[in-house]
């Protein structure tokens, strides 16, 4: 959704009581009080969230600055609300010090001047901050836009390929799997259908499965062809690598029977993919880290695998071939995530900044885990916390290393539309370069013509 622009919905947020930005001569023991918002509340959305804020950030924060008053302005409603209410408060010039955004939306809010780079709001002190040395840049990337940080990254994920060992010792493939490029995918999966496998190689595509399309299995290997969705100002046309994204794409689904598209044209694609691949019926499967703490989790999972430890293996994506992705890089990734920004319109700007520094130190984020086995966005606290799990440090480690971001900027969700519908014409039997010319019309419209457009 574009940003508000409208004075009508204002009454969105009507019955809100907002607290003004960095109101100085706070109430209680404060002489200055600062605010945090997040789209989060106890006994509702998000509530380990609100509580974590409620009862460890605030008066942790507090012991160590006793002439601050923290308050917490929380929100459980529809991200796209929560979107327009900050964005509202922002262009009124007023709202919270250090707000929760989710990543995507970091460019368009720096774009309409609602947030600034955090060196321009909290100052110096910023670029001394301890905790870029643990935040792998790439990962920092979750809050950068046109090359200067605007926010820290809350947490993130990685893409990788997940696979079934059983099936591949039945088709002779090794156990230990990590394929350097596109072939060798095509090449296991042309192994699995041999052994009888059903649906060798699953890459999300088609319309029905939304961004997971993009995510997962488009703009993962657009990396891997050496280009961004968005650079430099430009979006990527009906260039090079993405032919050859839709080529692969085209290998597929285009009569090898690697991939099964009829799955992909499904409403409920994804999830029975999902089931799928727990029953031993999909050999390679494309997705996030979100796939195996919560899908195949042998407890609770929605697709409980109980040897999944043993059963599944986890690979890199590669990139088309070594060297070809973007960065130079042979392994490729995509990932999101939310960040935390600054109110450029605080009025106690380097107070805000060191509450947000806080809010991003290792004994917050540890706390914030409240013993959960999950990624953060610290190396350090990884190294601590993810021992117990082997697959979950295999992406902290290994993948965010490499990762890169979605653009955040407001005509994105539209790209992310046409990209999923040229997956689906090369699905439905049209040839990648056909789906490539029809996206570069698609794409010309949206962004406002060729000359935003590269390649």
């Amino acid at each position: 959704m574009r940003l508000p622009s409208r004075p009508a919905l204002i009454g969105i947020i009507a019955a809100l009581a907002l607290t003004s930005c960095g109101t100085g001569g706070g109430s209680g023991k404060g002489s200055v009080t600062l605010t945090i918002a997040a789209n989060s509340i106890e006994g509702g959305k998000n509530a380990e969230s609100a509580q974590w804020i409620k009862q460890w950030v605030i008066p942790e924060f507090e012991r160590t600055h006793p002439n601050v008053k923290v308050l917490f302005q929380g929100s459980g409603v529809d991200d796209e609300q929560y979107k327009t209410r900050i964005a509202l408060d922002l262009k009124s010039r007023t709202g919270a010090d250090v707000i929760d955004l989710d990543g995507i939306w970091v460019g368009e809010f720096a774009q309409a001047g609602y947030i600034k780079p955090l060196t321009e709001v909290g100052g110096a002190t910023v670029e001394q901050w301890e905790g870029w040395a643990q935040i792998p840049q790439a990962v920092q990337g979750l809050g950068i836009f046109d090359g200067k940080k605007y926010g820290l990254p809350q947490g993130t994920d990685g893409r990788v390929l997940f696979y079934n060992k059983t099936l591949f010792t039945k088709a002779g493939l090794p156990a230990t799997w990590q394929p350097t490029s596109w072939q060798d995918i095509v090449d296991a999966g042309t192994k699995l259908k041999a052994a009888g496998v059903p649906t060798p190689v699953q890459l999300n595509a088609g319309t029905a499965m939304g961004e997971a399309t993009t995510m997962q299995g488009l703009l993962p290997l657009l990396a891997g062809a050496g280009a961004e969705i968005y650079s430099a100002g430009k979006w990527t046309g009906a260039a090079q690598p993405l032919k050859d994204a839709l080529g692969l794409y085209q290998q597929i689904y285009g009569g090898s029977g690697l991939g099964d598209p009829k799955l992909q044209q499904e409403a409920k694609g994804r999830d029975k993919s999902f089931a799928q691949f727990a029953e031993g019926k999909i050999g390679i499967l494309a997705e996030s880290d979100y796939f195996w703490r919560s899908v195949i989790e042998p407890q609770a999972g929605v697709a409980p695998m109980k040897d999944r430890d043993q059963a599944v293996g986890y690979a890199k994506i590669p990139a088309r071939q070594p060297g070809a992705g973007i960065r130079g890089q042979d392994f490729v990734s995509m990932s999101g995530g939310a960040v935390r920004v600054l109110n450029p319109f605080s009025k106690n700007p380097r107070l805000a900044w060191d509450l947000l520094a806080f809010m991003h130190s290792a004994a917050a984020t540890k706390s914030q885990l409240a013993g959960q086995v999950r990624i953060s966005a610290r190396a350090d606290v990884n190294d601590e916390v993810l021992t117990a799990d082997p697959m979950l440090k295999y992406i902290a480690d290994e993948v965010l290393p490499l990762t890169a971001y979605r653009p955040g900027v407001a005509v994105y969700p539209q790209v992310s539309a046409a990209l999923q519908e040229a997956t689906a014409a090369v699905v439905s039997g049209k040839t990648a370069d056909e789906a490539a010319t029809a996206y570069q019309s698609a794409l010309e419209d949206i962004v406002g013509g060729a000359a935003n457009i590269s390649g």
